[in-house]
């Protein structure tokens, strides 16, 4: 949708673009997410008056002061409580959650998790590093064991989130996993996203030249991304390689497989399907990595349908309403067990 503005022309990318000066480290990936948000919001949304960007704390949280839109600069880790009220409070406004994996999946794990399972009407963008950019490089929840870092100096003990498997583990209806250098893949995520009814969650590989440079070249990198990028077509076989050689099928451990495609048949390979109400396939296909030095997933793996949290609650205080009187506060106070203190 485009937005017709006082002088009759149609929104471009630069009334998306505000006069703050955009203050992250030079060959950042947030340059590039930030750019190719404020190029399709001419596309999803018809008018910047009802769009709003909420963020926590972290390198990324920077992004509402850069969207010529409403905006909050929230609270370390609690974007997704702060905007799953402002998205049932006002239902006519788009909401949009932008974190990282330090604000998002460590201090606000519990916040984020609890939004995608109410299925609350909003967009979740979650820069992944795997590294603390803000803090000056010590180690996420997605870091990888052994990484060493300030915090780690003899190397990380912990096992990494897979934000993607949390997502679907937590029953979000909508998740997808793209990258920072890959405009038009980015672009197309972005917009299903926005185009999605309840919470969508986009896990976006950024890369941190300053802390954590070339975590993804072996995914995103010319040489290599051929050969690692598995690209999740909807009704398409999961095929990928520099000449499509290999493909992903189940295999008899109820898991699935890379394959070499000449030899398993290409009738054999995992069609992909993002309407599938079970994401225990779509659980798989995000464990098929362990993280991005191999060949991973990339594109959308769910978007079903389910009742939007908002729409619920506001279906639930019409019924109260009815029973209790519109409007009446002290209609409901005084309903059902009261007693009198003397």
């Amino acid at each position: 949708m485009a937005e017709q503005n006082g002088g009759g022309n149609v929104l471009t990318k630069k009334e998306f673009v505000s006069d703050q000066e955009v203050r992250w480290c030079p060959g950042c990936g947030d340059y590039a997410i930030l750019s190719a948000v404020q190029g399709m919001m001419p596309d999803v949304v018809d008018k910047r008056e009802n769009m709003v960007f909420i963020s926590g704390i972290g390198c990324s949280s920077r992004f509402p002061y850069y969207m010529n839109t409403y905006g909050m600069h929230s609270i370390h880790g609690r974007a997704p409580a702060i905007a799953t009220g402002l998205a049932t409070a006002r239902p006519d406004l788009t909401v949009w959650v932008i974190t990282g994996d330090g604000d998002g999946l460590s201090i606000g794990g519990n916040h984020l998790i609890h939004t995608m399972r109410r299925n609350v009407n909003l967009v979740i963008l979650l820069f992944n590093n795997q590294i603390y950019g803000l803090t000056k490089g010590q180690y996420s929840p997605t870091s990888e064991i052994g990484k060493v870092t300030k915090s780690t100096p003899f190397g990380s003990l912990d096992r990494p989130f897979n934000p993607v498997a949390l997502a679907l583990g937590a029953e979000a209806t909508f998740v997808a996993r793209s990258l920072d250098v890959d405009r038009q893949h980015l672009t197309s995520v972005l917009k299903a996203a926005a185009a999605h009814r309840g919470t969508s969650f986009v896990e976006i590989y950024q890369n941190c030249n300053i802390f954590n440079d070339g975590a993804f070249d072996l995914v995103a990198g010319k040489e290599h991304k051929a050969e690692n990028q598995i690209r999740l077509e909807h009704e398409k076989p999961i095929r990928f390689g520099a000449n499509n050689e290999k493909g992903i099928r189940l295999s008899g451990r109820a898991s699935v497989e890379v394959v070499d495609v000449e030899q398993a048949g290409e009738e054999n390979l995992i069609v992909h399907d993002v309407h599938r109400e079970d994401p225990a396939l779509a659980f798989m296909l995000a464990h098929i990595a362990t993280g991005p030095t191999m060949p991973t997933p990339i594109g959308i793996f769910r978007d079903v349908d389910r009742p939007v949290y908002g729409e619920e609650m506001e279906r639930q205080l019409s019924v109260a309403r009815e029973k209790l009187g519109v409007g009446s506060v002290e209609t409901l106070l005084t309903s059902g067990d009261t007693w009198e203190v003397a």
